[in-house]
């Protein structure tokens, strides 16, 4: 009777199931990080789920060409090169003619990390040394043209930041794929920023003016561009970008990278459902190959180890002085009119239709990455976030607020009295 009973116990214990991991904790994401790595119906799934518009270009691509075994994308072979951050000395090399010499490592050396903090420093390199592709417009100021000898100082009026010990932040020289030197450009081209002596990654580079680098190229270099891109390219201004899958006229400013964990999408338009961390690396892998125009793919311990160090991104401490009654009274009025959108700890929230925002629609309704919608965006460091609005139209946070601005959409709190616009405007100063 007592093993009877003992066996039965010991099979209903056997029975139990272990507790759920909480959420974003180390051994959750632990566990993420295998479905994502070695579960190719995980990867799928998570494909599936994360994609809010089936029927656009940028979705239609991924479903017909990932997640396919051993066809489509998951076909194509792996790249991991050989890559240097492009530092002063690389600068003079480059600057004489003469490609600078490449590190015998690779940006990863091979060994899956085993630890968040070994994920995150990963990660972190690939942001500032994975090549997303070469660019002959940082090539140009680089190396120079016939008639137009490199200068990298003057570029920096157009978005090209350099570090105070003169590395051109976000370049790399690296081998290409077909085994040539270039110049490439990283993620940190976009998203890192040097503030003084510090270089602030996850801060959008609002300087930065692809359109007018690449156009400079062109003229100096005397290869013809389409007129009409080249026209759209002048549009763009520092910033900005447009860089769908179509033909739309629909440049958007470049985000910061704060709070990614607390957005429920991904993208201006809303694009991504951000599921959970496999959506972001999802995001990483295949933002990385169709930069390199589908000829490869990162190995995705990278892509995993970008999104967790993206995950890890903070914005440094506001140094901006704020009067507490003013703020005080901001909030107020910020939880009474705006936190219908703003729902989140971070001050995000869903998507809102487009036509509700009221802004340009182009990207919302974009046969690109359309879904009908605008994301609401977080609030993290919004003081420094200008310019507004997915498309950077609008100068200043007192603008936006401001019922007499030019540039039409998100009406809400213009309606306010001065005082109450002022109020709202020093709240979201202190955030």
């Amino acid at each position: 009777m007592r093993l009877g009973l003992a066996l039965l116990l010991l099979g209903a214990a056997c029975q139990r199931t272990a507790p759920p991991l909480e959420r974003w904790s180390d051994a959750w994401l632990a566990q993420e990080a295998e479905r994502y790595l070695d579960d190719p119906a995980a990867r799928r799934a998570a494909l599936e789920a994360s994609l809010t518009n089936h029927a656009n270009i940028y979705s239609t691509q991924r479903l017909e060409s990932y997640g396919l075994g051993t066809r489509g994308w998951d076909a194509l072979p792996e790249w991991n090169p050989r890559s240097r951050r492009v530092d002063a000395a690389a600068v003079a090399d480059l600057a004489r003619g003469a490609w600078p010499e490449l590190p015998a490592e690779r940006v990863w050396d091979g060994k899956r990390p085993t630890t968040q903090a070994g994920w995150v420093a990963l990660g972190e390199r690939v942001f500032f040394q994975y090549p997303l592709r070469a660019e002959v417009a940082f090539e140009h100021v680089m190396i120079g043209a016939p008639d137009k000898p490199a200068d990298v100082r003057s570029a920096t009026a157009r978005g090209i930041d350099l570090t105070p010990a003169g590395e051109v932040l976000g370049a790399v020289t690296f081998n290409d794929v077909d085994g040539t030197q270039r110049v490439g450009i990283t993620c940190a081209v976009c998203h890192a920023s040097v503030d003084g002596a510090a270089t602030v990654a996850g801060a959008a580079r609002r300087r930065f003016d692809l359109g007018a680098l690449r156009l400079a190229y062109y003229r100096d270099s005397g290869e013809s561009v389409d007129p009409e891109l080249a026209r759209r390219m002048a549009t763009w201004g520092p910033g900005r970008a447009d860089v769908t899958e179509d033909d739309d006229e629909d440049p958007v400013a470049i985000p910061d990278l704060w709070s990614l964990r607390e957005q429920p999408y991904l993208t201006q338009a809303g694009t991504i459902r951000h599921v959970g961390p496999l959506a972001l690396a999802l995001r990483q892998e295949t933002q990385l190959l169709h930069a390199n125009a589908l000829r490869v793919r990162p190995p995705r311990e990278l892509a995993w180890a970008l999104a967790m160090y993206i995950y890890s991104l903070a914005p440094p401490p506001s140094t901006r002085a704020s009067d507490p009654e003013l703020v005080a009274r901001g909030r107020m009025l910020f939880d009474r009119r705006c936190t219908e959108c703003h729902t989140n700890a971070a001050g995000g929230g869903d998507l809102v239709p487009a036509a509700a925002v009221g802004t340009n629609p182009a990207l919302a309704h974009g046969k690109a990455r359309g879904t009908g919608f605008y994301r609401v965006p977080v609030l993290t460091r919004v003081s420094g976030a200008a310019p507004y609005f997915h498309d950077g139209t609008v100068p200043t946070l007192a603008a936006l607020f401001d019922p007499a601005r030019s540039v039409p959409g998100h009406a809400f709190g213009t309606d306010l009295p001065p005082a109450d616009r002022a109020a709202l405007v020093g709240y979201l100063e202190s955030l």
